[in-house]
């Protein structure tokens, strides 16, 4: 039968359908706080994560061993619209800046922005050094020298081999081995304690087609997969679902191929400015068509506080994963005949100042979309930006061009995560005692950790929320010891913000509900000495006439009228006046569920 620990409200399971050695664990909305264990308990090995499970995106996990922390991966996540405002948004790390002084290191996986875009934020408070590969470490010295932020790149950033690494820090040995995914140099990670092994995989696929590097280390994966000591695998989840074979990227190659021949003007390709191997095989396929392959370099040619695109074609260059003529910029290549362009550019999410974007919308130029264009979209829609692709999808539409996506084209883009046919190779290889499924949506999650149980020969599996810190030993069923409140924080210009800010909180209010202001005249006694001034944002149409302005001004005026002498002194009781007052006509002209944000003054008379 399925042990299922307590806190969780499962679906009942028949004993004979599953191994009574097997358990699962489903953290759930309501889990119990459970208090933390001692550090006395040296025997085992701890996993948690302050970001990265049960959503894509904002990828930081925690390893802690005889009271020592190392931090995996410090990423940036995708800004949710309820929020109200905000430039970006990465984890909480207040429980863990209070155990500063135990956390040894950072380790990045790869060098998407979902897994060190938040290292500029959250690396200040810490100043403790980071291990990378040298493609997230160029990125990383850009970024920190682009905002000004003191570091030592050769002190506080720390590159080890691509190819593979063993890294000493203690009581923790990490062992590094290349992976295929989207962006050079992935790393799979081998976390070695006297508890056990532990394999982190961080984002990966079977993209044995890669042009510019090497593919993924399989001796290595199936020796370490093999190992009786491994007594977990914390997986990448993303794409789990996804039934058909991998796309490589040569099939990319070949499909921007036929389409570059087959179109009468420009081709304009838009993916992810970090993909390197896809700027490569947008490349061949340009010269394979007879046409002259560029990027459309930013605007503004001063430069920026952010790596982007014209810095990831440096970058690329200066590594040799593209030569210098496969990819010109976009001003060395205008004059050339339509038919002989391809550009290739950013905005595959919609992304509002992305360069795609603002060619929508009429913003750029020296670049004018034409209707002969052909546009190719070579990404999938990252979960959460599909209104703003939307978007694209439709004024291109309606401008007459024509677009290749995902939904009508056929191999116009491979994924860096794995899928089914993926997932079921990989645990034909990995056997770990313990699955913890991440970074995926929940039930991706889930589906890898059946598949882990199925195919794999897990005997547990931990489907845990963030903040839930999983025990592990060899040998041992694993289960949470600890629990703690996380969330995110959103950045907003300079400012650090909770997603709970009151801030926000408003804000949503005022979206939904509006906004009304009223200031008061009042003598230092309570007493009105003039008519209330009200305005509104949402409520009504003028703030200089209209019946309901009127209205509230009269209730208002009305109510404070008649309050005692003594209520009138209290400017709480003010305040509760007025928005009672208001609110009766308000909701007698709009509706009893409208709650309006009130803001009330007062001016001294």
């Amino acid at each position: 039968m399925v042990k299922l620990h307590k806190h969780t409200e499962p679906e009942p399971i028949q004993e004979d359908e599953l191994d009574e050695d097997l358990s699962i664990h489903i953290g759930t909305e309501n889990s119990e706080h459970v208090e933390p264990e001692s550090d006395d308990n040296d025997d085992k090995v701890y996993f948690m994560a302050l970001g990265g499970l049960e959503h894509v995106g904002q990828n930081m996990y925690l390893y802690k061993y005889k009271g020592k922390f190392i931090v995996v991966d410090c990423g940036m996540g995708f800004l949710e619209e309820e929020i109200g405002a905000g430039d970006v948004q990465y984890c909480d790390t207040k429980w863990l800046e209070k155990r500063k002084k135990d956390v040894i290191a950072f380790v990045i996986t790869h060098g998407h922005e979902d897994h060190i875009g938040a290292l500029k934020y959250i690396w200040p408070k810490f100043k403790k050094p980071i291990y990378c590969t040298r493609f997230p470490a160029e990125i990383l010295r850009r970024t920190f020298r682009g905002i000004e932020l003191d570091f030592d790149p050769k002190k506080d950033i720390i590159e080890f081999d691509a190819n593979g690494a063993t890294l000493k820090l203690d009581p923790f040995t990490v062992e590094t081995f290349h992976v295929s995914h989207s962006v050079p140099e992935a790393q799979m990670l081998i976390i070695k304690t006297g508890a056990g092994k532990i394999l982190h995989t961080g984002d990966w696929t079977f993209n044995d087609d890669n042009p510019i590097e090497p593919g993924t280390d399989y001796a290595r994966l199936r020796e370490i997969g093999s190992d009786p000591k491994l007594i977990a695998c914390a997986c990448d989840s993303t794409s789990v679902s996804r039934q058909a074979i991998q796309t490589t990227e040569i099939q990319v190659r070949d499909t921007l191929t036929q389409i570059m021949r087959d179109a009468p003007g420009r081709v304009i390709v838009t993916g992810y400015s970090r993909s390197l191997a896809r700027i490569k095989m947008f490349a061949d396929a340009a010269h394979e068509a007879g046409r002259m392959a560029a990027i459309k370099e930013r605007s503004n040619p001063n430069p920026v506080p952010y790596v982007g695109l014209p810095e990831f074609r440096e970058i690329g260059i200066d590594f040799k994963y593209l030569q210098e003529n496969d990819v010109y910029e976009y001003s060395e290549i205008k004059d050339l005949p339509a038919e002989k362009q391809a550009i290739f550019l950013t905005g595959s999410q919609g992304e509002k100042f992305a360069m795609l974007t603002r060619l929508c919308r009429g913003q750029v130029k020296e670049m004018k979309l034409m209707p002969t264009d052909t546009v190719v979209f070579s990404a999938i829609i990252i979960p959460g930006r599909e209104q703003d692709v939307s978007f694209l999808y439709n004024k291109l539409a309606k401008m007459g061009i024509r677009t290749h996506t995902i939904y009508d084209t056929d191999h116009v883009h491979a994924s860096g995560h794995a899928g089914r046919p993926e997932m079921e190779r990989f645990y034909d290889m990995v056997h770990p005692q313990v699955s913890i499924p991440m970074h995926g949506d929940y039930i991706n999650e889930m589906l890898n950790g059946k598949m882990a149980m199925e195919r794999g020969g897990a005997k547990h599996m931990m489907l845990v929320r963030n903040g839930e810190m999983i025990a592990l030993a060899d040998g041992a069923e694993p289960y949470v010891c600890e629990t703690i409140d996380t969330g995110f924080v959103v950045m907003e210009g300079e400012t650090e913000r909770s997603a709970n800010d009151q801030v926000y909180k408003n804000r949503k209010k005022i979206a939904s509900n509006g906004a009304i202001f009223v200031t008061l005249p009042v003598d230092k006694r309570g007493f009105l000495k003039g008519t209330p001034e009200v305005s509104s944002a949402g409520i009504f149409e003028s703030d200089a006439t209209g019946f309901m302005k009127r209205q509230i001004q009269i209730e208002i005026t009305k109510a404070i009228d008649a309050l005692s002498k003594t209520e009138r002194k209290s400017q709480d009781n003010l305040v509760h006046t007025v928005q009672t007052a208001a609110n009766k006509v308000v909701r007698a002209s709009l509706g009893a569920d409208k709650k309006p944000q009130y803001s009330v003054h007062f001016v001294q008379k």
